[in-house]
């Protein structure tokens, strides 16, 4: 079932979307109208704006052998003003890795700390845990993401995220094992 629908963004401007409520039952906005698009075995729709609605992005992160909260916002500040170039739209950011995760929170007034130590308090790295390859209580670490998820969706507005004051997007890393991270900004405006 194809659906017209009406878009109104923060900053007042008004677009028609066809939203494709019927593609392997995932709803899937499409940039225009159906006739004009083409399909691909691997993309439902494509048309020639696709590329520049969404770009992506890894970057390389050294956490180092110690528990640690890295904070990426000026990564993904910079990310954005190549990216979004002024425009409305999503940025996600994402860290592959089964003992890491992605969080929001203010940094540099103790908020990093108390963080790591509220997973310490919450994840002992002790002998407790089943999964016990690695560094001793390293089954911790790949608990972390249940409760600091491997990603967040932030709104981008006029290229820019709209985070509060004191917000920072932060790599949260326990795993002393795994030296290094990849973490990928992807933007979809």
């Amino acid at each position: 079932m194809l659906l017209n629908v009406a878009v109104r963004s923060e900053r007042g401007q008004t677009s028609s979307r066809v939203v494709d409520r019927c593609f392997r039952g995932v709803e899937t906005t499409l940039p225009t109208a159906p006739a004009t698009l083409r399909t691909r075995a691997s993309v439902p729709y494509e048309d020639e704006r696709m590329s520049s609605a969404f770009t992506s992005r890894t970057l390389d992160i050294t956490t180092g052998s110690t528990e640690t909260v890295a904070d990426l916002t000026a990564d993904c500040a910079a990310f954005l003003r190549d990216a979004a170039d002024g425009r409305d739209g999503l940025l996600n950011v994402f860290v592959p890795h089964a003992t890491a995760g992605i969080a929001v929170l203010e940094t540099g007034a103790g908020s990093d700390e108390d963080l790591l130590a509220a997973l310490h308090d919450l994840l002992p790295a002790d002998d407790r845990w089943r999964h016990r390859h690695g560094s001793p209580g390293h089954g911790r670490d790949h608990v972390l993401p249940a409760l600091v998820p491997p990603h967040a969706t932030l709104p981008v507005i006029a290229g820019r995220m709209a985070l509060g004051t004191w917000q920072s997007v932060c790599l949260v890393d326990t795993n002393g094992d795994n030296l290094d991270r990849k973490v990928r900004l992807s933007f979809l405006g």
